[in-house]
This record gives structure tokens, C-alpha cells and sequence, in this order.
């Protein structure tokens, strides 16, 4: 095992205490406003407001936790009127009066996709019947009111001149297949009557239709293959600029912005292309023109302040900042208004990732980010873990990842696969794991491994795979079969897609009725390699009760596996109270099935509460 001379290892505690997440990033007022989930938090998230006179402060209480349950995922679950707070929290939506201290609760249901416009607020409320678009009366009584109802889903409402418009798909499918744009006329008070489809369909996904300061609506289709920006100016629907990327991130949370309008009329787009993001600027012909910045990750909440434009950015050596790009003459200049930093991990060294693209099946090329052990030179051979993302709509990403720096600072390779599914690559490869689930994300995981066995960068018996939600069900997968896998990790796994699809929440089931058909249940019987299976008990997502199923099949078998189960935890447990233990876990689990195959890693003892939880 490679030594990593001179890097001290990176705690647990300090990985995944190691960044604030920045999310929600809007300008309200002349201000910016964002979410902050901050360290030791317990993963409560706060809202921030900075304005350049007054510099940065908190305006939401400091015990209440700003999250929307809308959609299972969320998003756009704040909005600022007249300093005004209206906020979504645990109990429903919250009104808050400018200078009043007390949180109102207005209303119990899951609500999210907030916005103002008109003197009213809009946004959605869900229930297990269907979603409705919904508006309160900022000068009267606190009151929803409903605007339209459907049996399927609606995206964020977007209040424009004397018009309304929102996206829409059915419960059969997801708003990256299948989206809809629609717009009616309207005035605040008003009911909503007479709307008109704009754009989308059965073969399009039509997301963030945003109003421009010219009056048309602009939005984000997918007809030509990528989300490229479009405009309708009342009369036609036509591209404005089309550029091979994504110019829009996959529409898991509602209030996605990819781009805003500078006042000089250009428009700001962050733009992903593989597992890199980039700023670019489109004029009024439609010219695209790169900003260069020093970021390589951009979260979709573009929000344009005057000439400059504000984003929520990062890079594989710089953890995510809130960042103001003053877009003068020449080269642009960067204000920095809030850093993700951990005062524990300053001026720790890092490794940073190399691309590997590997040849599969049909002449498909498979993307992967290649973390080396930290400190190793260019000839280095170490322990790999090969990283399956969730989603599987997700994708690797080049920002620095703590916990991957967690392993990489002890003398393991981290690699991150681009498996089929994933986003950055168009409609069709994303689609194209539809029914291949299992099968298709497993091969191309495989092929990147026996890439590295065969490249001398590791050896037999030291090449483990891990993965989280849908990367989980990758994972085991992987070792369900004959491979280079010495052991899984499976965080949060799916275990069986026809289960899951009748236990997943309302927005999630045509996602796994569309990805199930591959490789069908995880086969307890066939599982040939030592497995992890980490799993809050409060998954919502993915339940408990699929993997404590099949941790009871191993042990019936007499199969090698260890179940570490997180109570209060839910889906997301690299965030959570229990992620510390988790990612402690995960290392004895690959420390010891490298002290089996005779490789003598540094001792890690296993936390006593970890191993308190444990069954085998």
C-alpha cells in the first residue's frame, strides 16, 4: 500500500465537517441571498443576505431549519418581498414580518418553487393527489390561493408582463423526459384560463422559462439533444445560441436558475460539458463568449447583480464559494463573499484528479476522474475504490470533495465513473440506461477498474467499489458477479427496483418504473464479495426495510457482510449526523479487506459506536 509520506491523515470529523454547502442563490432588492448548511449544524440550513454596503448577515432564525420536502428533493423554498422573509421549514410555509423576530406558519403542506411577482407570492404545494400552483396576496391576508390543479407536477410559476408561465409533466414521467412549457395570461388576483403550450412534449424536456427584460420568455429544451437556451417572443419559438452542453442541470429540485440577464443585455449560462462546468455569455445575436475563470464546478443558481454576475462555484483544489464575477473590460474580476472553509483542514495538501477515458462496448467512451493517493508521484500504485454516483442522472463533478481526500490521504486511488445515465453528455446517453440499469452502469464501473489493473496502477484483490441511492444498487451489482471488486460499499441502496418502485415518493416512481428491467434484485445469493450496507433508518427515499432484507438473506447464507444501520438518519447520510461514522466505517471495511489478502494498511481502529451498530 502506498505511503503517503509527509500528509498527515485527514480525520473523519474534519471530512465531513470540512465544507459549508451554499445552495438557493437569488438577487432580491438589490441583494443577494443564499443558503448556508453549515458544519456542525446538525444539517440545518440558513439564510444569508449580503448587499455591498453592509457586507454579509444572517436573516433567518437561528434555530429554524430552511428545507422543502416539495418533490421529495425540494428547492426554491424561500423568497424576499419588501425585506420581507416567506420561507419553507419542517412544518410547512413560514411568513416572516421585515424586523419581526417570530415565524408565522401559514400553511402545513409541502410547498416550494417560491418566487413574487406582482405584489403576490407563488409557488407549489404538493399532496399525494397531485400539485397545484398557489398565490398569496402580499398586501392582504396570508392566504393560499389556488391557481390550477394537476394529477401530475408543476415546476416553479414564473410571473411575467400581464402573464403567467410554468412547466408541467405528467406522473408518468420525469421532468428530463418528457416537460412541458405553458403560459396563460394573468394579473395578480387573478385566476389562470385560456393557457397555451409553448414548447415540449413527449421527446422534450422543457425546463427554467425565465422572463427576459424584453418581455419574451426564455427557457431551457432539449430538442436537439442538449438543454440549450430558447426564446418565444409571443409569436415563435426559436434557439438562441446552441452550444454541445448542458446548459441546465438535471431538474431534481424546483428553482433551478442556469442563467440570468445582465443589464447590458447579455445573458449569463454555466454550461456543463462532461464533468466540467464553464461561464459562458450570450449577447442579443446570439454570440457565445467563454469567461475564464478558475472554477471547474458551477451550481445551477446563476443570479445576475447589475454588470456582474453571482455563483455558487468551486474547483478540484478550491472548496465551493459564493462569488461575485464583476465582468469589466479585460479579465474578470472576482469578489469573494463567502468561502467554504474548515479551519482544520488549512493549507492541508490535496490530490487532484486526472481524466481517464476508457473504450467499452460499441466504441462508447466512459469518463473517469482519477484521484491518486495524495503526495504519490506520477508512477504511483495504490488500493482503489471506485466511486458509482447516485441519481444515476447525476455525475462526477471537478470541485473538491473532502471525503474523497479523506481516503486519498491515506494511500487509496479514488475514482469517480461516468457511467451511461449520467448528465453532461446529452439526452440520449442519458436516457440510454432506461431498462439497462444494472447492467450497462455495472459494465462501464468494470471497465475503468480492469483499465487500472491492466495499467499497472493496482493490483487483484485491492480494487473495491462503493456507491450511494442508485450508485448503491451499482455497487452491489458489481459484486453479484465475477470481476475485479474485492468488496463493495453501498450507501442507501436501492436493492429492488420492482419494490422500489411502489415505496419511492410520488415524484420519483416513473424514474424507477422507466430504470427497472436491467439487472432486476439484488440476488443475495449470488454476491461473491465482502459488503458494507450503511442505511439511515429514516430513508424516505430508499427504505430500510429492502436492505435489512437483504442483510438477513447474507446472514441466512452464511455470506460475508456487515449492516450499519443510522438511526434519525434519512436519504442523504454524506450530510448527516451519522456521516462521520459512516465514512469510518467504509475505511475498516476496505482496511480489512486488505489486512485478509496480507497488505499491512495503517491500523484504523473501528469506532465503538459503529461497531455497536454492526451486525454480520
Amino acid at each position: 500500500m502506498h505511503s503517503t509520506i509527509g500528509t498527515a491523515p485527514i480525520r473523519a470529523a474534519d471530512a465531513v465537517r470540512g465544507s459549508i454547502s451554499f445552495d438557493q442563490l437569488r438577487s432580491y432588492e438589490g441583494s443577494l441571498y443564499w443558503l448556508e448548511t453549515r458544519p456542525g449544524s446538525g444539517g440545518g440550513t440558513t439564510l444569508v443576505r449580503w448587499q455591498s454596503a453592509e457586507g454579509m448577515h444572517d436573516v433567518s432564525p437561528a434555530s429554524f431549519n430552511i428545507t422543502s420536502g416539495i418533490h421529495a428533493y425540494g428547492g426554491g423554498s424561500y423568497a424576499i418581498f419588501n425585506k420581507e422573509l416567506w420561507c419553507v421549514g419542517e412544518g410547512g410555509l413560514y411568513r416572516r414580518p421585515h424586523r419581526g423576530d417570530e415565524l408565522e406558519l401559514i400553511d402545513t403542506a409541502a410547498v416550494g418553487g417560491l418566487g413574487v411577482g406582482a405584489g403576490e407570492l407563488l409557488g407549489v404545494r404538493e399532496s399525494e393527489q397531485g400539485d397545484e400552483l398557489v398565490a398569496v396576496d402580499l398586501a392582504g391576508p396570508p392566504e393560499l390561493r389556488v391557481l390550477a390543479s394537476s394529477s401530475g407536477f408543476f415546476g416553479a410559476p414564473q410571473p411575467g408582463p400581464n402573464f403567467l408561465a410554468w412547466s408541467w409533466w405528467s406522473e408518468r414521467d420525469m421532468p428530463w423526459d418528457a416537460c412541458e412549457l405553458w403560459v396563460a395570461p394573468y394579473e395578480a388576483g387573478g385566476r389562470i384560463e385560456d393557457p397555451v403550450r409553448i414548447a415540449g412534449g413527449v421527446d422534450e424536456s422543457v425546463v427554467e422559462p425565465r422572463w427576459g427584460p424584453d418581455g419574451a420568455l426564455y427557457f431551457m429544451s432539449d430538442r436537439d439533444g442538449w438543454w440549450n437556451l430558447f426564446r418565444w417572443d409571443g409569436q415563435e419559438v426559436r434557439a438562441i445560441a446552441p452550444i454541445t452542453g448542458e446548459c441546465a442541470a438535471e431538474p431534481w429540485e424546483l428553482g433551478y436558475a442556469s442563467y440570468d440577464f445582465l443589464d447590458d443585455g447579455r445573458i449569463a449560462v454555466a454550461v456543463q460539458q462532461g464533468p466540467r462546468h464553464r461561464l459562458v455569455l450570450v449577447d442579443q445575436r446570439g454570440a457565445v463568449s467563454p469567461v475564464d475563470l478558475p472554477y471547474t464546478s458551477i451550481k445551477p443558481y446563476v443570479a445576475a447583480h447589475g454588470k456582474t454576475v453571482a455563483l455558487i462555484a468551486s474547483s478540484s483544489t478550491a472548496a465551493p464559494q459564493v462569488v461575485l464575477v464583476h465582468l469589466t473590460e479585460g479579465e474578470p474580476r472576482l469578489q469573494v463573499l463567502a468561502r467554504s472553509e474548515h479551519a482544520q483542514l488549512a493549507g492541508t495538501a490535496v490530490s487532484t484528479p486526472t481524466e481517464l477515458r476508457v473504450q467499452v462496448a460499441e466504441g462508447r467512451e466512459v469518463v473517469a476522474l482519477v484521484y491518486a493517493p495524495t503526495g504519490s508521484g506520477p508512477a504511483w500504485r495504490a488500493p482503489v475504490i471506485v466511486r458509482a454516483h447516485p441519481g444515476p442522472t447525476a455525475s462526477c463533478l471537478l470541485r473538491l470533495d473532502w471525503q474523497a481526500q479523506f481516503f486519498t490521504s491515506r494511500g487509496f486511488a479514488v475514482v469517480d465513473v461516468d457511467y451511461l445515465g449520467s448528465t453532461g453528455y446529452g439526452r440520449a446517453f442519458r436516457e440510454s440506461l432506461y431498462g439497462r440499469w444494472g447492467l450497462d452502469d455495472v459494465a462501464d464501473c468494470r471497465a475503468v477498474a480492469e483499465h487500472l489493473l491492466a495499467a499497472g496502477r493496482t493490483v487483484p484483490g485491492q480494487v473495491f467499489i462503493r456507491g450511494a441511492s442508485a450508485g448503491g444498487y451499482t455497487a452491489l451489482h458489481a459484486v453479484a458477479q465475477d470481476g475485479p471488486f474485492t468488496a463493495a460499499t453501498a450507501i442507501s441502496a436501492i436493492v429492488d427496483p420492482d419494490r422500489w418502485a411502489t415505496t419511492v415518493p410520488r415524484f420519483q416512481r416513473a424514474h424507477a418504473l422507466r430504470l427497472r428491467g436491467g439487472a432486476g434484485r439484488i440476488p443475495a445469493e449470488a454476491i461473491r464479495q465482502p459488503v458494507l450496507l450503511v442505511h439511515g433508518t429514516e430513508d424516505t427515499v430508499a427504505v430500510v426495510d429492502d436492505v435489512r432484507d437483504l442483510a438477513a438473506q447474507l446472514t441466512r447464507r452464511g455470506l460475508p457482510h456487515e449492516l450499519l444501520l443510522l438511526d434519525g438518519v434519512g436519504h442523504y447520510v454524506a450530510t448527516s449526523s451519522g456521516a462521520e461514522l459512516a465514512l469510518e466505517a467504509e475505511l475498516h471495511h476496505y482496511l480489512s479487506s486488505l489486512g485478509k489478502a496480507g497488505v499491512n494498511p495503517r491500523a484504523t481502529p473501528l469506532p465503538a459506536a459503529a461497531d455497536a451498530a454492526r451486525s454480520r
